[in-house]
């Protein structure tokens, strides 16, 4: 009696294990991560007005882009905070479905992801202190620049000649030590670059723009299929409108 039951335990768990697991390696739902009830969104909830924490909620344009997107897609949209240099990694890996930080498509993370179509423009800015020499990017050469880890604002201003670049986890750390003087400058996207400023006494924006970029989501490399839905519903969010409209309500138009 005891074998017989052990059997039949055992045929459960083996049941059990093949439906979480799926025979062919699939997502513990049974299916591919398009065909999922929930997707998880990777995000750096450090990058206002594109995501940031009003308490304990994040808010920002890409948490209402990816709500807008679950709802064309008929699926519910998680938001997972984390550093912005483990976004890429977290989607590679399966951690995540998607990546939603302010990402714009480099060489680098080419190598790692794929990206869907861009949704929107932006442009890396200098932050300086009122009283700076530095007038435009050429005036970077030689100076130490600090950056938000793993951004692109990271990625150009190493490229800035006889430069020291100083890395911090958050964007407005970076802001605090140029205000502490012991950095010379800071790149960062322009929308961020404003609310920090704002927040701060003493700092400016450089009218000269550091780079121009477009912003996309970015999905693992083996799955075509959801960079293919989110595309879709890219496409349906800008020709209703209602991409311009979420962008809208963050950005007014005569602040950009």
């Amino acid at each position: 009696m005891k074998k017989k039951v052990l059997s039949v335990l055992l045929v459960a768990a083996c049941a059990f294990s093949m439906a979480a697991c799926g025979s062919d390696g699939k997502s513990e739902d049974g299916g591919d991560a398009a065909e999922k009830e929930t997707l998880v969104m990777a995000t750096n909830a450090e990058f206002p007005p594109y995501e940031y924490r009003e308490g304990e909620e994040i808010v920002g344009i890409d948490i209402d882009i990816a709500n807008a997107i679950g709802e064309e897609l008929g699926v519910e949209v998680k938001v997972e905070d984390m550093d912005f240099d483990s976004v890429i990694p977290a989607i590679s890996s399966g951690k995540a479905d998607f990546g939603a930080a302010g990402l714009t498509i480099t060489e680098e993370r080419l190598a790692n992801v794929d990206f869907t179509d861009t949704y929107a423009h932006a442009t890396q800015v200098i932050i300086v202190t009122e009283d700076s020499e530095i007038a435009g990017p050429d005036d970077l050469v030689g100076k130490s620049i600090g950056v938000q880890l793993g951004t692109t604002g990271d990625i150009y201003a190493g490229d800035v000649e006889d430069s020291t670049v100083e890395r911090y986890k958050k964007g407005f750390e970076a802001v605090q030590a140029l205000s502490q003087g012991k950095i010379d400058a800071v790149v960062i996207d322009s929308e961020p670059a404003k609310e920090f400023v704002a927040d701060a006494e003493g700092l400016k924006i450089l009218d000269e723009a550091f780079t121009e970029e477009d912003y996309a989501l970015a999905v693992a490399k083996d799955n075509e299929e959801l960079t293919k839905k989110l595309n879709e519903a890219l496409a349906n969010l800008k020709e209703s409108g209602k991409l311009d409209e979420i962008i809208g309500k963050y950005i007014s138009a005569d602040a950009e």
